[in-house]
């Protein structure tokens, strides 16, 4: 199912997240410490097909898991939706998965769990929206926040 928003929104990192935050975070996940739930994704680049990785933080609802894109439309979304799969790392562990981009109407409850989870990390990029807001304010903020299912895939 593709998402119903063709919505281009993005928050560009600021120079410390690029510079210190995010290498801080996927070095220490690439050493087997997983802060939060952090995993580092790889995937094929759209255009060059060279691998790309970036810190994501890893979201499980009930039995199923989800990347949120709380920054919008990122490079990393744009690549998943070309490939529609990639590599989840947390030290020497490597999984292989497919990830499925939610339709809006699907995200509230995703969007919930991820705000009640990472608010302190990611709230700035909600607009005032949190774990709290009405569904109807998850679903006014969902087309800004792609949201991927996560299905292991074998190799």
């Amino acid at each position: 199912m593709s998402t119903t928003s063709t919505s281009a929104h993005y928050i560009e990192p600021d120079r410390f997240t690029r510079r210190v935050f995010n290498p801080i975070v996927s070095r220490l996940t690439r050493w087997g410490v997983s802060a939060w739930g952090s995993r580092v994704l790889e995937v094929p680049g759209r255009v060059s097909g060279e691998i790309r990785s970036t810190p994501v933080n890893l979201l499980t609802v009930g039995d199923r898991r989800y990347l949120v894109a709380p920054r919008g439309t990122t490079q990393w979304v744009r690549n998943v939706r070309a490939s529609g799969s990639g590599d989840l790392r947390v030290g020497r562990r490597c999984e292989h998965v497919d990830l499925v981009e939610l339709a809006d109407a699907d995200k509230p409850e995703i969007l919930r769990a991820y705000l009640r989870r990472w608010k302190w990390e990611v709230g700035q990029f909600f607009d005032g929206v949190g774990p709290a807001s009405s569904d109807a304010e998850l679903l006014a903020a969902a087309p800004r926040h792609p949201v991927f299912e996560i299905g292991a895939r074998g190799r």
